[in-house]
């Protein structure tokens, strides 16, 4: 896993912040997406995948429970499509609200080394060693914000989300404590690097949340929500067909690129980033084609396939094949 060695944050303010509300609130995020919400208690977090009535993925949400409501920190022009899609399933009696808090509000993610340290020096205490943690803090002296055990990559650290009016400020404070900024490209090149799948990519109406390696985010125990029939058989029937890998290549080659093993097509790429360590692809790869160590055709080089920390892949880690 390409790692981050010093203290680095990233700015997250581009990506989506929605704020529901309302006494049914988690009783309805229960039933849109695929994780468990109903046992969920503030203070505590979960990923979850908001899929259509067919399974298909439309994003991979971060969602932190407070007192009053349920922060979704959703991808990169996300949030409009998101609201629409989930006011559809609001009905007259349901006591939610959806807000687009995007432009009102701030996202810094804190990753590598020593970041416990930076939020000491901010006057903040980490949250629960539980992925999704977060607590409300008072930083520089006046500002409130939101601390969440987490990074939207396999790196451990840190998501700040605050008014932002105090964007700025954070900003400085950062710069001025020489905690390097991570550039977009760079935090695409890490994405690729651990399998953090994204809309428009990895996230399609080709693809389900299993076929995705969210398995983490689901829940198989609760009861019935959207998608929920399909995502059910395709694990009860071992039918995964194809699965998300990362793929090392001799040389760049265009996103959306076949990958062929014995001059039949086996998958697709779906990312492709250059780095100083190489080049570097996600894609999809049929789950009996096989998976780490395979070396397939792409274009006129190769491309080998390798492991990705972000993914979970359910009974396909045990070495069970789909029927």
């Amino acid at each position: 896993m390409v790692e981050v060695t010093a203290p680095t944050f990233f700015d997250r303010s581009h990506w989506g912040r929605i704020y529901v509300t309302g006494d049914d609130r988690l009783r309805f995020l229960h039933n849109q997406s695929t994780n468990d919400f109903q046992q969920r208690l503030p203070g505590q977090g979960c990923d979850t995948v908001f899929v259509s009535s067919t399974a298909r993925t439309l994003d991979l949400a971060s969602a932190y429970i407070d007192d009053e409501g349920v922060l979704l920190l959703v991808s990169p022009g996300m949030s409009a499509e998101l609201i629409s899609w989930m006011d559809r399933y609001i009905f007259f009696a349901d006591k939610v609200t959806l807000t687009d808090k995007t432009d009102a509000t701030f996202a810094i993610t804190l990753l590598g080394a020593k970041v416990d340290q930076l939020l000491a020096q901010m006057g903040v205490d980490s949250p629960d060693n539980v992925p999704g943690s977060h607590v409300h803090a008072t930083v520089l002296d006046s500002v409130t914000i939101q601390v969440a055990r987490g990074t939207g990559l396999a790196t451990p650290g840190y998501t700040l989300i605050g008014p932002k009016e105090h964007h700025a400020a954070i900003l400085q404070w950062l710069k001025q404590h020489q905690v390097a900024q991570m550039s977009a490209e760079q935090w695409e090149i890490h994405r690729i690097r651990q399998g953090r799948p994204m809309p428009g990519h990895e996230l399609t109406d080709q693809e389900n949340p299993l076929e995705a390696g969210l398995w983490q985010t689901i829940s198989f125990e609760k009861g019935c929500y959207i998608g929920q029939e399909t995502i059910a058989r395709l694990n009860t029937y071992q039918g995964v067909k194809k699965q998300l890998w990362g793929f090392q290549l001799e040389k760049p080659v265009l996103a959306g690129a076949s990958l062929q093993l014995d001059g039949s097509q086996v998958g697709k790429l779906t990312s492709v980033a250059v780095d100083d360590d190489g080049v570097w692809g996600l894609g999809y790869l049929r789950t009996k084609a096989g998976g780490a160590g395979l070396t397939l055709d792409v274009e006129d080089t190769t491309a080998r396939a390798v492991e990705i920390p972000f993914v979970s892949r359910g009974y396909l880690d045990s070495g069970s094949e789909d029927k």
